[in-house]
């Protein structure tokens, strides 16, 4: 079924988690370790992050060096078609601007046709380590909006070669990314939600949206998007903290914002153990207000720790 096809037959509010996968060299184990735990909430399908190509130097054998490139997470395709076999659950893939041609987006989206992986969500993706704003690939596309409208034109029976006859049409239910407290890199909320509008318009069917730890700015998020005509579904993003570097490292890796008495509570814990209580509490605080919001799915950003996100769950469902 389709994430929107979920939703609008849902009796109440549904979750879904989001897994990374496992880095290259690693085992398909590490996934199934994450989700086992999890399954018994019956999500109706897991998202998989898409990780694009990075860079390294070599030194080769002149002594110079070269610019290598790697991808370190490797595999979203065969993880999505594992999580559909083992677990008889959708699967949504993610799919990135960054490290990938046009073409090579064509054909990833060809190979999750084929295996009949119909849910997607596309994303810009982060800029290289190596760079301080987002290049794109040569031959590639520069934001999420252009591959929504590829997405959308692979729908009709559009590809990139033009004279193909007797095409098959994919059917994919598009997902794109919505920020509660903006994108980092937008210069106001109100452009920024312009840009989403413009995602949606161009064929997005449903908003994941960025981790947030303040509901309300969830809430305002919504009601503008709402009011500049936006009616597709929005699912909030959630993470639980749990430990008290995350206090300072979320921030900065995910550009949110931690409400000043969270912070403070966490701040106030002596030990590793304490920060993770309190962070669980506060998630289980923030789950319940948005169930009763009646929100149609919570999404779990599990980042290969499914304790954290099981006992959360536990005490909201």
């Amino acid at each position: 079924m389709k994430v929107t096809e979920y939703i609008s037959e849902r009796k109440s509010t549904l979750v879904s988690f989001e897994i990374l996968p496992p880095l290259k060299g690693k085992s398909i184990q590490s996934i199934y370790d994450t989700l086992d735990p999890l399954m018994e909430f019956k999500p109706p399908f897991i998202n998989v992050t898409y990780h694009g190509a990075e860079f390294i130097y070599k030194r080769n054998s002149q002594g110079t060096f070269e610019k290598v490139v790697v991808r370190k997470r490797p595999g979203t395709v065969g993880i999505c078609a594992a999580i559909v076999n083992r677990y008889k659950v959708d699967a949504v893939p993610h799919i990135v601007c960054g490290g990938f041609t046009v073409e090579e987006t064509e054909d990833a989206l060809i190979d999750l046709a084929f295996l009949g992986i119909n849910n997607i969500l596309l994303i810009r993706g982060d800029p290289h380590k190596s760079d301080s704003t987002f290049v794109p690939e040569q031959g590639g596309h520069s934001y999420a909006i252009d591959l929504v409208k590829q997405a959308v034109n692979m729908n009709k029976g559009i590809f990139l070669e033009e004279d193909l006859t007797d095409v098959s049409p994919t059917n994919f239910c598009i997902g794109v990314a919505g920020y509660p407290e903006k994108h980092y890199e937008a210069p106001n909320m109100k452009s920024d939600l312009q840009h989403l509008k413009d995602k949606v318009d161009a064929g997005g069917e449903y908003i994941i949206t960025q981790m947030f730890f303040d509901n309300q700015k969830f809430f305002e998020f919504e009601k503008q998007c709402r009011e500049i005509g936006i009616t597709v579904p929005i699912i909030p993003g959630i993470k639980p903290i749990t430990s008290r570097k995350q206090i300072s490292t979320l921030p900065r890796l995910f550009h949110v914002d931690i409400p000043n008495e969270f912070a403070a509570e966490v701040e106030k814990t002596k030990t590793e153990a304490d920060a993770k209580v309190v962070g669980i509490a506060w998630c289980i605080q923030q789950c319940r207000e948005l169930v009763k919001a009646n929100v149609p799915l919570l999404h779990f950003y599990t980042m290969s720790n499914p304790g954290p996100v099981k006992e959360v769950v536990s005490h909201v469902f």
